[in-house]
């Protein structure tokens, strides 16, 4: 049955939220009074929830459920548009709670085309900023060296704040982590790539959201991880120069620039054994 009444989530065993980043909070609170204590809870954005103090949404979920209700984030390389066409597509089902992870892949996974892992690690990441700064790289006719350096030092910034916040370190080489970068970073049908490329044609960030047309989650995604950033003591230059180029009015030629000269450091984040 297809209904636009909320009530109807009560008889369900697995309740979906797929809402734009702002309507998260306010959209579990009204299931709350709807839904039964111990019903599975599945969130499909990918973000941070600016307005409570950029925690994470499966965060903000539990807490407007009064944490009578396990939260599973769904969350991968899953363009929706290729998902409804059958392509075949993998994703994870990522709880604190085991059962609720193996129930969500259990409903999602079929044998033709869509195969579901579960993971434990719910943490994970948020690719949004470097898919959007990705599309300004492209946008100012940069090529794929740029391209290539952006994705994996973008990597490298979005698993030293996921550590931080208790992420596992391999969750970032899987699927929710360099797999979901990938996709939105090299896709048409990424918003977030299609709004950077605007912006680095010229267009304000507010044109180039108007033009897209739909929610362009790194844009708020930006704002957030910077405020996250700063109050981990967490070291994020891609973020800072994204975070200068969308509400600060820096130029995106300029970000680049201080991007290549920043000073001199090793590759990997580890002490030398002389």
């Amino acid at each position: 049955e297809i209904t636009t009444d909320m009530s109807g989530a009560k008889d369900a065993d697995i309740v979906l939220m797929a809402v734009p980043s702002f309507a998260v909070a306010s959209t579990a609170a009204q299931l709350s009074e709807i839904v039964p204590a111990g019903t599975v809870i599945v969130n499909v954005g990918k973000g941070l929830d600016s307005k409570h103090g950029y925690c994470r949404f499966s965060e903000t979920i539990e807490r407007e459920m009064q944490g009578k209700n396990p939260v599973v984030a769904l969350t991968g390389p899953t363009h929706a548009e290729e998902v409804a066409r059958g392509i075949p597509t993998a994703i994870v089902a990522a709880s604190a709670s085991r059962d609720a992870a193996e129930l969500v892949q259990a409903a999602f996974m079929n044998e033709n085309f869509f195969r579901v892992y579960t993971s434990a690690d719910i943490v994970g990441a948020f690719k949004n900023i470097i898919a959007l700064g990705e599309g300004i790289s492209d946008g100012l006719g940069l090529g794929d060296n740029s391209k290539a350096a952006f994705m994996t030092r973008g990597l490298t910034e979005i698993a030293r704040l996921g550590v931080k916040l208790g992420a596992h370190q391999e969750t970032f080489a899987g699927l929710s982590g360099v797999g979901d970068l990938i996709v939105t970073c090299c896709s048409m049908h990424s918003r977030n790539r299609r709004a950077g490329i605007l912006i680095g044609q010229g267009k304000t960030a507010e044109e180039a959201m108007r033009e897209v047309g739909a929610t362009v989650e790194g844009y708020y995604a930006t704002e957030a991880g910077y405020h996250l950033a700063q109050q981990q003591g967490v070291s994020m230059p891609i973020v800072d120069a994204m975070y200068d180029v969308l509400y600060r009015g820096a130029s995106a030629q300029d970000a680049i620039k201080l991007l290549i000269g920043r000073p001199r450091k090793g590759e990997n984040e580890q002490v030398w054994v002389h």
